[in-house]
């Protein structure tokens, strides 16, 4: 710790305002000698940049963990304003998301058929509209949700000159926009097929859930020669088990109740920026988010009759 240092007799103390005869005068501007040279500041600033780490990536996933309540719940929100949806689809939608949530590990039957009808919803569809929707509903919905915490945890990374990701089972085109907002490497979430700019309301691949989120960053890994052995990877829900399991270092954040079982079994760390009041109002969202996953095919119908 500095020692402070007092004063002494030499230094001057100010018991009026001070005279120009006490302070410095300068005759003219400094010279061009005086001052530091470019060359000299910027290999001091190339000297401060941390060299990228071409081996390292941190794996956050987005509900409730990089932001409050369900990213697609908040779209789906944002679209009910502008009369895409009515509150009766979004209660169907709700019910819908709960048997999910239960369900989606559980029964492959049930995954089956929520790929099928994961993003029928978006069939007709414009790319360009839905990313321009993304982008107004985001600023208007989801930027003041995001968990301040995760976000710096985020950005602990990429001040270690790592990639940082997002991996999602919303939409990729929502995932990605939410990278680019905070400055993230990019995102992998759910693919929808698209012809001629429009979508089909069919995937290409899977839904970007439980294991097939673990299958996204291996594949990212080879790709772009990770070390998964030191890669992290974050997440609030039991269902990511698998890509947690797949890093050296895995932590829970704002964790239900079975993954913080699990963490604690596994010596994972564990990061809850909830208070218990938050973490109430917090888990409606969640539990209410719109089901592209397993309801949007029920409303897909009302919400096409209802699009500009």
């Amino acid at each position: 710790m500095a020692t402070r240092i007092p004063w002494t007799a030499d230094e001057p103390t100010w018991a009026h305002e001070p005279t120009s005869a006490d302070e410095p005068a300068w005759a003219d501007e400094p010279s061009s000698a005086d001052e530091p040279s470019w060359p000299a500041a910027a290999g001091l600033e190339a000297a401060l940049t941390v060299p990228p780490d071409p081996g390292a990536a941190a794996f956050f996933d987005v509900d409730n963990t990089m932001m409050q309540g369900a990213s697609i719940y908040w779209l789906a929100r944002g679209l009910a304003a502008r009369k895409y949806f009515t509150t009766g689809d979004l209660v169907r939608f709700a019910l819908r998301q709960l048997r999910f949530r239960v369900l989606a590990t559980e029964d492959p039957a049930y995954m089956g058929q929520a790929k099928q009808t994961a993003l029928a919803f978006v069939k007709g569809w414009r790319v360009d509209d839905m990313e321009r929707l993304c982008e107004e509903i985001f600023d208007e919905l989801m930027a003041e949700r995001i968990w301040s915490g995760t976000r710096a945890l985020a950005q602990q990374h990429l001040d270690a000159g790592e990639q940082v990701w997002l991996v999602t089972a919303a939409p990729v085109e929502l995932g990605r926009l939410i990278a680019k907002r905070l400055g993230l490497t990019g995102s992998l979430g759910t693919v929808a097929e698209i012809r001629d700019g429009v979508y089909t309301g069919a995937l290409v691949g899977d839904l970007l859930h439980g294991s097939a989120k673990a299958d996204a960053i291996r594949a990212l890994a080879g790709a772009h020669g990770l070390d998964l052995d030191r890669c992290s990877a974050y997440s609030d829900s039991a269902n990511d088990l698998p890509m947690l399991s797949a890093v050296g270092h895995p932590v829970a954040v704002n964790p239900d109740t079975a993954l913080r079982r699990q963490a604690r079994l596994r010596g994972w760390g564990v990061r809850d920026f909830r208070t218990g009041r938050r973490a109430a109002k917090i888990a409606v969202p969640v539990t209410l988010a719109a089901g592209v996953a397993t309801g949007a095919a029920a409303a897909a119908v009302a919400l096409r009759r209802r699009r500009r």
